[in-house]
């Protein structure tokens, strides 16, 4: 008679005990997933006071539409921390831009701009302005830089 039968129900339930207490080891013993680390180099310390508003800093032609201008944004805040662009604009053109306030309280945050970082600022430097899409896993990243890109633009006159 096969072991599982119904004349034998205390057999059956030390089975089924027994089954679900090694599932449950098994399940209690996985290590949860850690973020991979970041190969590229550290990124820049976010200042600790962001401007307030766009601020422009003059390059050798004196801030002329058609010399160099570098151009901080206003710093946007989103629910993970402030994010803020500098960008450089050369001859009436978005030359570059660059993230330099981003949220970073975690491994996983850093790992994610990391990714979304340089995504959004090859749009920027595509559109020319700050009509990007949004980064898939990084929503707030995406509003706060399009919100600070727009000041800087802005300010820029563009």
């Amino acid at each position: 008679m096969h072991p599982l039968k119904k004349n034998r129900p205390l057999r059956r339930i030390v089975l089924a005990s027994a089954t679900t207490v090694t599932g449950m080891v098994m399940l209690l013993a996985l290590k949860p997933h850690e973020a991979p680390e970041a190969s590229a180099a550290p990124a820049p310390a976010p200042s600790s006071a962001p401007s307030s508003g766009p601020t422009a800093d003059s390059g050798g032609s004196g801030g002329s539409s058609t010399g160099t201008r570098t151009i901080t944004g206003d710093s946007a805040q989103t629910i993970w921390g402030p994010v803020q662009v500098r960008i450089t604009v050369e001859g009436g053109r978005l030359t570059d831009v660059t993230a330099i306030v981003y949220p970073q309280a975690d491994p996983f945050e850093t790992a994610l701009n990391q990714s979304a970082l340089p995504q959004l600022e090859e749009q920027a430097l595509a559109t020319q302005s700050a009509d990007i899409d949004t980064v898939s896993g990084a929503t707030y990243t995406s509003d706060g830089y399009r919100q600070s890109l727009q000041s800087a633009l802005d300010s820029a006159g563009l």
